[in-house]
């Protein structure tokens, strides 16, 4: 091994992730009304909590590992799961 280089976790596509961000994004694609609150304005906190989620779920999902600790908790399972537990709870409180 060269001096200085580190050792890089292993990457992979990860389909669980990947399926939740794509039925995420269809979701939100073929029927938005699901983000909006029960007098019809956009609920801002479901939407954002939403794209978050599949955010998370497509970098952890096409399988990219960041580097930095922080972006690696950030873009892990565990971050995507709390985003969509909060989103269930937002919804769920509309």
């Amino acid at each position: 091994m060269a001096q200085g280089s580190e050792v890089q976790p292993s990457s992979s596509i990860h389909g669980l992730s990947l399926s939740v961000a794509v039925t995420i994004m269809l979701a939100g694609t073929l029927y938005p009304p699901m983000m909006v609150t029960p007098d019809g304005s956009v609920d801002h906190g479901l939407a954002g909590a939403l794209f978050a989620a599949m955010s998370v779920a497509f970098v952890r999902g096409v399988g990219f590992v960041p580097r930095a600790i922080a972006w690696r908790w950030l873009f892990s399972g565990w971050a995507g799961l709390g985003t969509l537990v909060l989103a269930a709870g937002l919804k769920y409180l509309h």
